[in-house]
């Protein structure tokens, strides 16, 4: 099995190779390779969602490859799927043939070049979420860089250079930091970079833990990216063609809310304990804050940029809330955003594409031009408002609700503040359908804009299947992330004991209470506690 996820991790990279040696001026011949290689990576993919096996007692991570790499240095090829990591890697399948499609007609300039781009990126991307060795995942971290940064950088928009060093530099500079992180817990862990090893053998002093949790937590702070880490992420999307955007909101951002779960909570328990006020309260004015410059913005990119920071911050809030309903909502979220986000930058590059403007002034009226784009926004648009029956509002209640019930300093402050940025959600995003699409059409250029064509119907029905599914059905996606959520549970737990043995009077920092998660299990069976750590996955004696 553990074949098959190296087969999805480097087929699109196989495919990449291949399309170097194809003629250069064949544009058609290009996307088409693209669009196969992507599509049978999504359906090889699916054999990893039927075969992962969530239930009580399975292995943390399935399909995996354990084998030497550098061996003299202690860096192995260790790759392995959680529940957590294998929706994140369905996700990343599953866009990415959507992400090519989308640009069949909007890259005419080097179109060789951009799809084997884009075929690099996702093999970086998979194995990022794939990689169980410390020193592997810095090199798919890090690999993602090249293609995002030609993306952005020959594809983009007139302030493509500022925006594409921006982006460059905010992370590359984060990721140093973390470097050095992983350089020291390879040190102190027996020399060895393999994330199970040092997750379980790793010691160090408060001080130092504290020191190393915050380099892990500044590189994924500027990834996700949390205030006032953010500024890089405005440039990016607004500058970057329609395909770039919708990976970077559907996936790459992932990867700063993914390593918090994956390695900085884990790693550093007690560290993240103690700091997680401060993160939650960054969290929440992200949200409050990513909407109220929403509501400003008169570029549709943009504002669909600032919107990101909104939403993120609710899934590093339910991070932070180290309850079962907030984490699990949490990472229900990652998805939703990855889903809603995606297909509004994918309509708003569709009417880029008609009218060269993203300016909403130059709008306004054109829903009886084009019915279906704005039936497809509306629906679009009440997922990422959390409109009950779509995909946004289970993250969001289970986000909110997870909060409220936590052991946060001011929780319920916390979560009424949480939920003013659903408010405020409705207001700009309302607000934008109104101006673009309703009201008088005084603009003579859009009574003639094309509706929704073939080829955009196969790029948009997929986003919607999957806003309805998720939004009615999600409890399969909930089902397996629940192994995950549990052992991250089962580990805070475990170091918050530690914390109280050094300090007897702590107050409780972690919702150790059964909470039953009502989407996650049939409501006949009743919640169980939260399980011990499975054999071999014992909390390591940390910071103490």
């Amino acid at each position: 099995m553990g074949t098959l996820l190296n087969v999805v991790v480097f087929l699109p990279l196989v495919g990449a190779l291949v399309a170097a040696m194809l003629p250069k001026g064949e544009a058609n011949q290009h996307r088409t390779w693209a669009l196969v290689v992507s599509l049978a990576v999504f359906f090889v993919s699916l054999g990893l969602w039927f075969g992962f096996d969530p239930s009580r007692g399975a292995p943390e991570f399935q399909f995996e490859t354990n084998v030497p790499w550098i061996a003299s240095l202690g860096i192995g090829y260790h790759v392995g799927l959680d529940g957590v990591a294998l929706l994140l890697v369905m996700l990343t399948t599953a866009l990415a043939p959507v992400v090519i499609l989308s640009a069949w007609k909007e890259i005419e300039d080097r179109p060789k070049e951009f799809y084997i781009a884009l075929l690099f990126l996702e093999t970086a991307m998979i194995g990022t979420f794939a990689a169980l060795d410390l020193a592997l995942f810095y090199v798919f971290y890090e690999a993602i860089l090249i293609p995002m940064y030609l993306l952005i950088g020959v594809w983009g928009s007139e302030n493509r250079v500022y925006a594409t060093v921006k982006f460059f530099l905010y992370t590359f500079a984060a990721s140093v930091l973390m470097l050095v992180a992983i350089l020291y817990v390879y040190v102190n862990a027996g020399r060895t970079f393999d994330y199970v090893t040092a997750r379980n053998t790793l010691q160090v002093t408060p001080a130092v833990g504290a020191l190393l949790f915050g380099a892990f937590a500044l590189a994924f702070a500027v990834k996700v990216p949390m205030f006032p880490l953010h500024t890089w992420l405005p440039d990016a999307h607004t500058e970057a063609p329609t395909a770039g955007s919708v990976i970077l909101a559907g996936v790459l951002l992932k990867m700063g809310t993914f390593g918090f779960f994956r390695y900085a909570m884990p790693l550093f328990p007690e560290a993240a304990l103690r700091y997680r006020g401060l993160i939650a309260g960054l969290a929440v004015f992200g949200i409050a804050y990513g909407a109220l410059m929403s509501l400003v913005q008169k570029d549709m990119k943009r504002l669909v940029a600032y919107s990101s920071v909104s939403h993120l911050g609710f899934v590093m809030l339910g991070m932070m809330a180290l309850t079962a309903e907030g984490l699990t909502g949490s990472v229900y979220q990652m998805l939703n955003h990855g889903v809603s986000t995606g297909g509004l930058f994918l309509i708003v590059g569709m009417l880029k594409e008609r009218r060269h403007t993203r300016l909403i002034s130059d709008y306004g009226g054109i829903a009886k031009q084009v019915p279906w784009l704005a039936t497809l926004f509306v629906v679009v648009t009440m997922s990422s408002v959390g409109l009950p029956g779509t995909n946004g509002f289970v993250g969001e209640f289970l986000i909110l609700s997870g909060t409220w019930l936590s052991r946060l300093p001011s929780a319920g402050l916390f979560a009424a503040l949480g939920a003013t940025g659903v408010v405020l959600g409705a207001v700009y995003m309302l607000t934008l359908v109104q101006k673009v699409y309703f009201g008088p059409n005084h603009n003579p250029a859009n009574r003639h804009i094309p509706d929704l064509s073939v080829r955009e119907a196969f790029v948009l029905a997929p986003v919607i299947v999957a806003i309805v599914a998720m939004g009615l059905a999600p409890q399969p996606m909930l089902q397996i992330a629940k192994p995950s959520v549990d052992r991250l549970m089962a580990r805070m737990t475990a170091a918050e004991q530690r914390l109280r043995e050094a300090a007897p009077t702590l107050r409780p920092l972690v919702g150790t209470e059964p909470a039953a998660i009502a989407f996650a299990r049939p409501p006949a069976v009743p919640a169980p506690a939260v399980p011990a750590p499975a054999h071999g996955d014992a909390p390591a004696h940390g910071s103490h």
